[in-house]
């Protein structure tokens, strides 16, 4: 693996880095709530109390890359798995969602932050099946 020196954008990295910690400290402090996205989200239509705080989130989700947008070029997107592939993916990520009670941002970026047993678990476990998948898909079956 070689890294694109050419390419290589740390600064808005860790800028991105910061405003999503920002983001999540902040939801945290006003609201008591963690910012786990798919949470958040699947709740939006199922939850009727607290749907306003669920829908702006979900609104800022949607509108960070347009007002980005206004500044600098979105890097292009390419995606090389087919239709089907992805919607595989999407389904077993859901299901590990429903079975680790959270998503990434609920545990890797809340979780951590706030010490959790839990969260760390949660986060070695789809940190680890991840990597075994990334190298079982290049080196085993030669995708």
């Amino acid at each position: 693996m070689t890294i694109d020196w050419l390419h290589f954008t740390p600064w808005t990295a860790l800028a991105g880095g910061a405003l999503i910690g920002l983001a999540a400290a902040l939801l945290w402090w006003l609201t008591g709530r963690i910012a786990g996205i798919s949470g958040l989200v699947g709740g939006l239509l199922t939850l009727p109390g607290d749907w306003p705080l669920r829908l702006a989130f979900t609104a800022g989700l949607i509108a960070a890359p347009l007002l980005w947008q206004q500044f600098a070029p979105l890097p292009t997107i390419e995606l090389s798995a087919s239709f089907a592939w992805m919607l595989a993916a999407g389904l077993v990520v859901g299901v590990g969602v429903k079975l680790g009670s959270g998503c990434t941002s609920g545990h890797g970026v809340c979780g951590l932050a706030r010490l959790s047993p839990r969260s760390l678990a949660a986060t070695l476990s789809f940190m680890a099946t991840g990597f075994i998948t990334v190298w079982l898909l290049r080196h085993v079956l030669g995708g």
